[in-house]
């Protein structure tokens, strides 16, 4: 049978807000047997004593309006979502635009580059030039740099990416690995042949 005895806390301080200040304390004896040890500096284990009486604390019957208020106060406050308003010392907002020259040689993995591609216009608003216009252009821009990402390549020329992946596809060779891994740069046969391209 189980064996239970009631006692009472009383909190000594009275600036507690909303914090009950009165306590059930409901004893129990019948619960798994436990004892208190020590060790001491030389690192033995003595058996203190043994644990003969359990206590569960509870707000006490008195307290319950306060502790209904004290949970409504803390839910209350982990809904509120704080908000911090930061004033840029750059307001131009130039750390945000890509750099004339720098495009195409920030590594496609890079958070640079992850924060430029949602400022791209869609390729709904991209208009397609004339594919050979398009290749001779490409030609250019692969004189420029060995290597390329699309991502790049559509800012560049502002070309649809389906369309670019057409003309890439035919006249690109696409690097899966090593260090330009995800760029593509000219087959060797247009690598030869640029300047003549050009000429015609």
């Amino acid at each position: 049978m189980l064996l239970q005895r009631q006692f009472k806390m009383e909190l000594a301080q009275t600036n507690t807000g909303n914090t009950p200040k009165s306590y059930s304390l409901n004893m129990f004896k019948d619960f798994v047997p436990m004892c208190v040890f020590s060790e001491s500096n030389q690192g033995k284990l003595s058996c203190e004593g043994k644990v003969e009486h359990k206590f569960d604390m509870e707000p006490h019957s008195d307290n319950l309006a306060n502790y209904g208020k004290l949970c409504r106060e803390r839910t209350q406050k982990y809904m509120v979502k704080s908000r911090q308003v930061q004033v840029l010392d750059n307001d131009h907002g130039m750390s945000m635009r890509p750099m004339p020259g720098l495009v195409g040689l920030i590594p496609s993995g890079s958070k640079e580059k992850k924060k430029q591609a949602p400022a791209k216009p869609s390729d709904v608003k991209r208009t397609r030039r004339d594919r050979t216009e398009m290749e001779n252009i490409i030609f250019k821009l692969f004189e420029r740099q060995p290597n390329w990402a699309l991502k790049a390549l559509v800012q560049e020329t502002d070309q649809p990416e389906q369309f670019l992946k057409e003309i890439l596809n035919d006249l690109c060779v696409y690097n899966k690995r090593g260090p330009n891994q995800g760029t593509h740069e000219l087959k060797p046969e247009y690598k030869k042949s640029t300047g003549d391209t050009d000429a015609a």
